[in-house]
């Protein structure tokens, strides 16, 4: 069954396998996440389940989203995702999807907002190499021509130059699961995952 869940990072550390070499690992609590709504091809064009996470007090969600979740008695939810799937036979709504859905050595893909970094320049946000350090040279960590004169008479949109670093959606593909903690609710991730430790994230099967 192809799900997705939504959850927190909780953080890395490192664990040691059976032949003890120790590999890098992120913590992610998962779930449980309730079934908001089904979308089918007779009523929307494709085949998709809506889930919901973090229950949240009622005046924290407009009128719309209230609307939506009572419509099937559900709680107010802080946040609400769509995943595509290929079969709704196993889906009600209502129904609660957890870790014990995911299989250890299976490969995931995580979603999160990456950590924002602020106005960065060229050299750390595009990787620019510096100028001479030595022989009165001035010209260190300066971005260098950013275009022709009078022909074009313009900077083409999508120059690499200094501005906002992070802070945007960013999406591990293959991130294979090490263990699952099915009393907590959590599952261990071989590497990184992005954004701090606290934040939101998406997961899905591949």
């Amino acid at each position: 069954m192809k799900i997705g869940l939504l959850g927190k990072k909780i953080g890395m550390t490192q664990i040691f396998d059976q032949q003890g070499k120790a590999l890098p690992v992120t913590i992610l609590e998962l779930g449980p996440c309730p079934v908001t709504e089904i979308k089918n091809l007779e009523s929307h064009g494709y085949k998709a389940i809506q889930v919901g996470y973090v229950e949240a007090k009622s005046n924290q969600l407009n009128k719309a989203e209230i609307g939506h979740l009572n419509k099937y008695n559900m709680p107010p939810l802080k946040y609400l995702k769509e995943y595509r799937v290929n079969s709704l036979d196993n889906f009600k709504i209502g129904q609660l999807i957890t870790v014990k859905d995911l299989e250890i050595n299976q490969n995931i893909s995580v979603s999160s907002i990456s950590i924002g970094k602020g106005f960065m320049g060229c050299t750390k946000r595009h990787k620019f190499s510096r100028g001479p350090m030595s022989h009165g040279s001035k010209n260190h960590k300066q971005p260098g021509s950013i275009g022709a004169g009078t022909t074009p008479g313009k900077v083409f949109a999508g120059k690499k130059m200094a501005g906002r670093m992070g802070g945007k959606k960013v999406t591990i593909q293959n991130l294979r699961i090490i263990d699952i903690k099915t009393n907590h609710n959590i599952i261990i991730v071989k590497g990184s995952v992005p954004g701090k430790p606290g934040n939101m994230i998406s997961i899905h099967q591949k």
